[in-house]
C-alpha cells in the first residue's frame, strides 16, 4: 500500500511519529513535509505548497495520512479530484480548541475552525490518549456556540464516531545500548526533560526544588528537553541557585548523549498543567527514572493502577504541590524507594514501534479494505 503522509509541521512529536512510521511500517510511506516555521501560517496557507509538492508524486496513493496541523479541506480542494475516494486519516497530535495559550493572548477561533472542518472531512481520527479525545469532545459544544445561527451539535457525534485512541509508537529500543550508571551517583539526580515552556509549569517544579533545598536535602539536576523556544525565567533563576548541582543544562541533540543522561537519572518529574501525551516522560521511565507525575491529564490512563501508589515503593502519581514535595522528600532521604527498572519498563515497553506498528498497519489495511468494498 502507498500511503501519502502530509505533514506541514515537521518538528517535535510530529517529526518523531512520521520517522518512526516510515521506518517500521510494511507499507510504503511517502512523506510530504515542511519544516517548522510559524504554525499559524502552516495551518493557513501552506496547503498551496503541499498540494504543489503532492502533484509531483507519481505513485498511486491508497491512503492519505495527515497531521492535525493540516488544513485538510483546502488541501483536498487544491489537489482535487485525486483523493476524492482515498481513505483519509488525521493524527491528532494536538487540537487548537483546547491547546494552552500563553498568558495575555486570546485564542484565535480561526484555527479552531480549521481543525473542526478538517476533523469532519477525515474518515478516521487518531488520538494519543483518552484524555485528549474527551477533552476535545467536551469543548466542542462551547466552540459551536460561536456559530451565529445553526449550531450543528450533531457533528460532535460524527467526530466521536470516527475517533479512536491509539498511542503513538516510541523509539524506545534506541535506549537499550546504554547501561544504567545511576549507581555511580553521589547524590540523587532529578531530571527535567520536557519542553521549557509555560504549559509544562516549570514554576511549580522549581518551587518544590527550592523547598527541598531549604531543608538542606541534597540532589543534582539534569535540565534537558527542548529549550529552543523563549526560556521561562525560572530556568535562569535555577541556574543561579543550583548551578553547582546542575550536571546538564539545555537541549541534547545527540540521542546517545541523551540516553546517557536518562540512564543516570533517579527521578523524573512532570508538573505539566496541560499536555496530551508526553514522549519525554515515557522515555525517562523506560530508562529507569522513577516518575512523579500529576494524577490528571493522560497520566492515570498510562500508568497501571497498581503503580499509582504501590505499597512497597514510592508513589508515581501526586495530587498537589505539597504532595509532590513530600514524596520527593521521602525519596531523597531514603524513606521510600523508587520502583525497579523492570517495573518501570512494564509501563511502556509495549509502546515501542516494534510492537505498535502492527496496530497502525492493521488500521490502514482495514480502512483501505473498507474503501475498496464501498467502491463496488
Amino acid at each position: 500500500m502507498n500511503i501519502l503522509a502530509v505533514e506541514p509541521f515537521y518538528s517535535g512529536s510530529h517529526k518523531a511519529f512520521l520517522k518512526g512510521l516510515k521506518e517500521h511500517s510494511r507499507h510504503q510511506i511517502i512523506p510530504i513535509q515542511l519544516n517548522y516555521r510559524g504554525w499559524k501560517w502552516r495551518m493557513h496557507g501552506d496547503s498551496v505548497k503541499l498540494a504543489d509538492m503532492t502533484s509531483h508524486v507519481k505513485e498511486e496513493i491508497d491512503l492519505l495520512l495527515v497531521s492535525s496541523m493540516t488544513n485538510l479541506p483546502a488541501f483536498l480542494a487544491l489537489s482535487n479530484p485525486r483523493f476524492a475516494h482515498t481513505p483519509k486519516v488525521m493524527v491528532m497530535h494536538e487540537n487548537q480548541l483546547t491547546q494552552p495559550i500563553p498568558e495575555g493572548e486570546e485564542r484565535d477561533i480561526t484555527y479552531c475552525y480549521i481543525n473542526y472542518l478538517s476533523m469532519l472531512t477525515a474518515d478516521k481520527l487518531i488520538f494519543s490518549s483518552r484524555f485528549h479525545l474527551d477533552d476535545l469532545l467536551n469543548e466542542l459544544p462551547n466552540f459551536l456556540e460561536n456559530f451565529p445561527d445553526d449550531k450543528y451539535f450533531n457533528t460532535i457525534d460524527q467526530i466521536r464516531d470516527k475517533s479512536i485512541v491509539m498511542r503513538p509508537g516510541l523509539n524506545l529500543k534506541v535506549f537499550d545500548k546504554q547501561p544504567d550508571i545511576r549507581q555511580n551517583n553521589k547524590r540523587p539526580v532529578i531530571v527535567w526533560n520536557q519542553r521549557w515552556q509555560f504549559d509544562r509549569n516549570p514554576a511549580m517544579f522549581f518551587k518544590v526544588l527550592n523547598r527541598l533545598n531549604d531543608i538542606d536535602l541534597e540532589f543534582d539536576l539534569i535540565l534537558a528537553g527542548d529549550s529552543k523556544h523563549q526560556k521561562p525565567e525560572e530556568f535562569e533563576r535555577a541556574w543561579k541557585r543550583f548551578g553547582d548541582q546542575i550536571t546538564h543544562f539545555g537541549y541534547v541533540e545527540n540521542v546517545d548523549n541523551y540516553s546517557k543522561l536518562l540512564h543516570s537519572g533517579d527521578i523524573v518529574v512532570s508538573t505539566a498543567t496541560y499536555e496530551f501525551f508526553c514522549v519525554a516522560i515515557m522515555e525517562a521511565i523506560y530508562c529507569g527514572c522513577h516518575p512523579l507525575v500529576p494524577n490528571r491529564l493522560h497520566y492515570p490512563e498510562l500508568i497501571p493502577e497498581s503503580l499509582h501508589r504501590p505499597l512497597l515503593h514510592a508513589p508515581v502519581l501526586y495530587e498537589t504541590e505539597d504532595d509532590l514535595f513530600n514524596i520527593m522528600k521521602d525519596l531523597l532521604t531514603g524513606k521510600t524507594q523508587p520502583l525497579p527498572k523492570a517495573s518501570l519498563q512494564n509501563i511502556n515497553k509495549h509502546l515501542d514501534w516494534s510492537r505498535m506498528i502492527y496496530r497502525y498497519d492493521e488500521l490502514f489495511d482495514e480502512l483501505r479494505k473498507t474503501e475498496s468494498l464501498a467502491s463496488f
